[in-house]
């Protein structure tokens, strides 16, 4: 049964499902190789050690009083003091007789004249020590869920208050020992599983809660990293699916204008950019709207292939649209990236005397300028919308601006 200071820890660390639970994975391991008995602790060890603790109780120090906090920590092969300075409250949080892990350095100190310190020898003592109230103390040989070997790595758990790192270890025992995994269906086919050398979902559980060695940790969290990347690229291909069933133009394009207008380009288009203007060009005669990434380098031509594809649209024929033009949105992440697409797309389109307008969270300007016909001009927002609504604006370059509610297109 739970306290209601442990539903409220699990609560805060959103554990109510059994799944849940079995997804908290451990933070880090300790090397549970430094699990050791109490006889075999030397000075200057950093090691753990399970027992029972007693003879709890607070006191200060006899030079500085310094307040503390002692107790004797025993096991089968003996006792050892444990030493908290200046956290005398450790002894209201452990129950006398109760069984604890506590990991430390073990330190060395000699006690007023006596035998032992005439004989040379001090006494070994853990000071300030990690401690942590557990049910029972775990198996020295066999896996948390396994076959017989000895486990060497110890799972440290997020924490709640209420909640420790060994208390939902050893709720996690409990839970595997029911058989729960044996019930578990693995979302990764094997086929894929086979194809990425993964563990199957039961093998990565017992992995990245008991690994017998690094190699079985690194491997669970590799395969549980993999799962979630997975189903992050099935929901955005579910998403292209259902996109794709949208009805789009069928656009007709005007080879001989496309051709012409190649043909002003101070330079001649790569095997590379050709390629992309044909694959963009065949998206455009099929029904259903084109999800498509250009991807090169700086400097590799691919604002010329945009610019080539957008007179494309605004120069051809669309089937089923209502309007005698289409119109191209060009979004830029920042505004200085969407300045200079503005100024690279008056160049390309000026020849022609083709509007071209950019929109920012700065301002608004158009191309052609009354004034100056071969400039572009400042303009207001409200004019530059009534002009990209009736269709006047064939090409609008922006940053986000350029979806907002108010920025309708003919």
């Amino acid at each position: 049964r739970l306290t209601p200071n442990q539903k409220r820890a699990l609560g805060k660390l959103r554990l109510k499902t059994v799944d849940a639970l079995l997804h908290h994975f451990p933070a880090r391991y300790t090397d549970a190789a430094q699990t050791t008995t109490i006889d075999n602790l030397k000075k200057g060890d950093q090691a753990a050690v399970y027992g029972k603790i007693h003879n709890l109780k607070t006191k200060k120090a006899w030079r500085k009083k310094i307040p503390m906090a002692e107790a004797t920590i025993s096991d089968e092969t003996g006792n050892i003091k444990a030493v908290w300075f200046h956290q005398p409250y450790i002894a209201k949080m452990v129950n006398e007789g109760g069984l604890v892990r506590v990991e430390g350095k073990v330190s060395e100190r000699l006690p007023a004249p006596s035998r032992a310190r005439q004989a040379g020898k001090g006494v070994l003592f853990l000071s300030n020590p990690r401690i942590e109230r557990i049910a029972e103390v775990p198996r020295n040989t066999g896996p948390l869920f396994g076959d017989g070997t000895t486990e060497t790595l110890y799972p440290v758990y997020p924490e709640s208050r209420g909640i420790t790192s060994n208390w939902l270890y050893h709720a996690i025992v409990k839970m595997e020992r029911s058989g729960v995994l044996d019930t578990a269906e693995d979302p990764i086919p094997d086929e894929i599983l086979k194809r990425y050398n993964l563990p199957t979902l039961k093998t990565a559980l017992i992995w990245i809660h008991s690994p017998q060695k690094q190699n079985h940790a690194d491997s669970a969290r590799k395969r549980f990293a993999f799962e979630e990347v997975f189903f992050i690229q099935l929901t955005r291909l579910r998403e292209r699916n259902e996109y794709a069933k949208n009805p789009s133009f069928k656009i007709t394009i005007d080879q001989e204008l496309v051709n012409e207008f190649l043909g002003r380009f101070p330079f001649a288009m790569t095997d590379a950019q050709s390629r992309a203007i044909g694959e963009v060009f065949s998206d455009f005669k099929k029904e259903h709207p084109m999800s498509r990434l250009l991807e090169g380098d700086v400097g590799s031509g691919k604002t010329a292939v945009a610019a080539v594809t957008s007179y494309a649209v605004i120069t051809g024929n669309a089937n089923g649209a209502k309007v005698n033009r289409l119109q191209v949105a060009i979004m830029a992440p920042t505004e200085i990236l969407a300045e200079q697409h503005f100024e690279n797309f008056i160049k390309y389109f000026s020849y022609a005397n083709i509007p071209v307008a950019l929109i920012t969270g700065s301002g608004c300007k158009k191309f052609p300028s009354k004034i100056n016909p071969r400039s572009h001009t400042p303009i207001s927002r409200t004019q530059l919308l009534k002009w990209v609504g009736n269709g006047e604006i064939p090409i609008l370059v922006g940053t986000h601006a350029l979806i907002q509610k108010r920025v309708i297109f003919q």
